[in-house]
C-alpha cells in the first residue's frame, strides 16, 4: 500500500469521529443563554478531544511522512491506533454527560492510555523500519513526553475513583503538554525533503 492511501485513509476516519463527536453537542431546549449552563460539561469534554485528536492527527502526519514505505504491520498497527481513536465520541459523550463522575472518567483515561499505546507501537514500527542509527530513531530520542504520558493516564484512571476532578486536570496536562506539534520528527521531514510515496 502507498503511503498516500494510509494518510488519506487515516485523515478520513479522524474527520469522521469528529463530525460524530460534534453531532453529540445537543442544543439546549430553551433559548435563553441560561440553557447552555447544563452543557458546559459537555462542550468541555468535546474541546478536551477535539485538542486530542488535533495532536495525534498532526503528529501522526509527520510520523507518516518520514516512513520510507508502509508495509503489513504498520497497516495493522495503524488501523489499531484508529480503533481506539474511534472510541473517543462514546468516552467524550459519557463523561461529558455524566459531569466527570467516577466510571465514565476512568474509562475516558482508559481509551486515552490505549491510543497512547497503540501510537507509540507504529511509531516503534517505523523507527524499526528505518533502524535505530535513523534520523528519525535520533530525533526521537529518548521520547520523554511519550514515555510520560501513560504514566500519567494510568494515574488519571486510578485517581478517577476518588477524585474525578484531579484526573481531569490531569487529562487537560497532557494535552497541553503536547499541544506543540512534536518538532522532532518534523525537522526529519524537512532535512529530508519530498519523499517518495
Amino acid at each position: 500500500m502507498e503511503k498516500n492511501r494510509l494518510e488519506a485513509f487515516s485523515d478520513g476516519v479522524l474527520a469522521i469521529i469528529i463530525t460524530i463527536m460534534v453531532l453529540e453537542l445537543r442544543p439546549p431546549p430553551s433559548a435563553d443563554i441560561s440553557g447552555l449552563k447544563p452543557l458546559l460539561p459537555v462542550f468541555l469534554t468535546y474541546a478536551l478531544s477535539f485538542i486530542y485528536l488535533g495532536i495525534y492527527w498532526n503528529n501522526h502526519h509527520h510520523l507518516l511522512k518520514v516512513a520510507h514505505k508502509v508495509n503489513g504491520a504498520m497497516m495493522w498497527a495503524n488501523l489499531h491506533l484508529l480503533f481506539w481513536l474511534s472510541l473517543f465520541p462514546f468516552v467524550t459523550g459519557w463523561m461529558g454527560e455524566n459531569h466527570f463522575t467516577t466510571v465514565p472518567t476512568a474509562l475516558y483515561g482508559v481509551v486515552m492510555l490505549l491510543a497512547a499505546i497503540a501510537y507509540y507501537i507504529l511509531q516503534s514500527l517505523i523507527v524499526a523500519q528505518q533502524g535505530p542509527d535513523s534520523k528519525l530513531a535520533k530525533s526521537i530520542g529518548r521520547d520523554f513526553k511519550g514515555k510520560l504520558s501513560p504514566v500519567l493516564y494510568a494515574v488519571a484512571i486510578g485517581t478517577a475513583f476518588f477524585e474525578p476532578w484531579i484526573s481531569g486536570c490531569i487529562y487537560v496536562f497532557v494535552a497541553l503538554m503536547w499541544l506543540i506539534p512534536d518538532r522532532r520528527i518534523e525537522r526529519v521531514v524537512d532535512e529530508l525533503g519530498p519523499l517518495p510515496h
